[in-house]
């Protein structure tokens, strides 16, 4: 299975309208899985129409730290986490940790092996749906509150292989993080949206710099690219200069907005 990942860098460039887009495009011609990996704010779905995944389902990819009895002698952990998790009970004389700060790295495990215990926490939900234009849409979302944002983008990208279909259209989420890494990660093509705006430029070069990392082959699209003509041709002369591929210029229309209220793509 071949995959292509949009990214953005920058967020509201209309990374996901276009993602819909070129999914009911390529499924008219080859069997595809739009795959939605910005597992932080899903949204793919509302864009294709798809109200309620199905097959939901939790799953665990991240370790919390947990305390017992045994922790009373361990006031040494409360300056190794980086988090700044953990704090003393008075009452209790034992360390206490901070669900909603714990990462899981383990770093209070390795100064108190005896005290601390590392489980695993159920920190996502994962599920799919079939769309009105034929195929399927894989989504997961992380809980509220958890970590392990591009743990989750790895299982939602496995439960998407494992649909019978040639390509797989991934919607990554914004910026150079964790799922945006886990995303682009074993990609066939990455296709980048940006607008006319230095933002946007500027989170677009850190973007690529992951892209170019893995060595994986890319091109550009300007979107909404006559709200600022003079800036579009700044980006146009950095994409000449750096020999990118220029995949395509947008217009800005309220179009957009209004297939975005009706939950339909753009081109529909």
């Amino acid at each position: 299975m071949k995959a292509i990942t949009i990214v953005s860098g920058k967020g509201g460039v209309g990374k996901s309208s276009i993602t819909a887009s070129l999914a009911v495009l390529l499924s008219k011609k080859t069997k595809i899985v739009a795959v939605d990996c910005d597992v932080d704010a899903s949204n793919l779905a509302l864009v294709l129409g798809v109200k309620n995944l199905e097959n939901q389902r939790e799953i665990s990819t991240n370790e919390k730290a947990f305390v017992n009895e045994k922790a009373r002698n361990c006031k040494n952990i409360l300056d190794v986490c980086t988090f700044s998790a953990i704090s003393w009970n008075k009452k209790k004389n034992l360390p206490e940790i901070n669900k909603f700060l714990c990462e899981g790295c383990g770093a209070c495990q390795l100064l108190c092996p005896q005290g601390i215990i590392l489980k695993k926490v159920k920190n996502a939900t994962v599920g799919e749906a079939k769309t009105n234009y034929g195929f399927h849409l894989v989504s997961g979302q992380l809980k509220m509150g958890e970590s392990g944002s591009g743990k989750v983008v790895d299982e939602v990208k496995k439960l998407a292989d494992k649909k019978n279909v040639d390509l797989m259209i991934i919607d990554s989420a914004a910026g150079i993080g964790c799922p945006v890494i886990a995303s682009v990660q074993g990609s066939d093509y990455v296709i980048a949206i940006t607008e006319p705006t230095p933002a946007a430029l500027s989170d677009l070069k850190r973007v690529l710099q992951i892209v170019e990392h893995f060595r994986i082959p890319y091109g550009i699209i300007i979107n909404k690219y006559d709200l600022n003509k003079d800036f579009s041709k700044k980006i146009e002369e950095f994409i000449k200069n750096n020999k990118i591929s220029l995949l395509g210029k947008i217009p800005y229309d309220r179009k957009f907005v209004e297939a975005l209220v009706n939950l339909t793509p753009i081109i529909e």
